[in-house]
């Protein structure tokens, strides 16, 4: 099931997208399925009509993994640690579909780092890997923008990762799925830029969960970054990127240098 976040001129309400006739359509709900049952209040519009948010604001946080895939720590300058490198982004951080990246005005140089985004259903303290999967809602696609400067010149990654616009994430959320191998790819104003598999992550979903629930208390609506493939590269204004992931769909968000953050 495809739980999206939308509007359609009217406030943001959750829905459900299904294919009706060959046309992908939105149907609302009433509430958020994150804390109610799952129940329409009868808005039905075509897909092509609204507008689509980030399928979710988290309420607590976004916590990410660095350098989950061997040939992104490569890239990076170094081997990829033995324990998950964990850090956090502020949900203030978060952006939708099509909602502009606003390069911040002291970084010259940010990168894209298209991810597989786990949401979580419920509270959740020292899962283990077996029962990982209980806790999730579902998965989409993410966009780790990262100030590759910053975060050279920084020991700690808050100027890097954490500026707001920084964590795109959508189109929806897909509530079934198997996230052990799936294509996971970029591209940059049409042009492809990553390309590889989740099958390649060195911490698989289940165990990240583990480790991050035993650091911290996940709540409903915490969202958790597992990481990119090789081959980040910088954006720039007026760019285009768009991040896809196999069983979700595609994510796009356009850059801009505007000078007010």
């Amino acid at each position: 099931m495809r739980i999206a976040r939308f509007t359609d001129g009217s406030d943001p309400m959750f829905g459900i997208v299904q294919e009706k006739d060959g046309v992908d359509m939105v149907y609302g709900l009433a509430g958020d399925p994150l804390f109610t049952e799952i129940t329409p209040n009868g808005v039905i519009r075509p897909l092509e009509d609204v507008r689509l948010l980030s399928p979710v604001i988290p309420r607590s946080k976004v916590v990410c993994v660095g350098k989950n895939y061997a040939q992104h720590a490569k890239e990076m300058g170094g081997e990829a640690p033995e324990q998950p490198l964990l850090f956090m982004k502020p949900n203030t951080a978060v952006i939708g579909p099509m909602e502009p990246m606003f390069i911040p005005t002291y970084s010259s140089e940010v990168s894209l780092e298209a991810e597989l985004a786990v949401v979580i259903k419920q509270m959740a303290k020292n899962v283990d890997a077996s029962a990982a999967a209980g806790v999730v809602f579902g998965y989409t696609c993410g966009n780790d923008f990262t100030a590759r400067d910053s975060q050279r010149e920084e020991d700690q990654w808050f100027r890097a990762k954490a500026f707001d616009t920084s964590c795109a994430l959508g189109p929806w959320i897909e509530t079934d799925l198997d996230p052990s191998a799936l294509a996971i790819g970029s591209e940059v104003n049409g042009e492809a830029q990553q390309d590889g598999t989740t099958a390649d992550m060195i911490h698989p979903v289940a165990d990240i969960i583990a480790e991050v629930s035993r650091v911290t208390t996940l709540l409903p609506g915490d969202v958790i970054l597992t990481g990119t493939p090789a081959r980040v590269d910088q954006v720039a204004d007026g760019d285009r990127v768009t991040v896809r992931i196999q069983g979700i769909g595609e994510l796009t968000t356009p850059i801009s240098s505007a000078a007010t953050l």
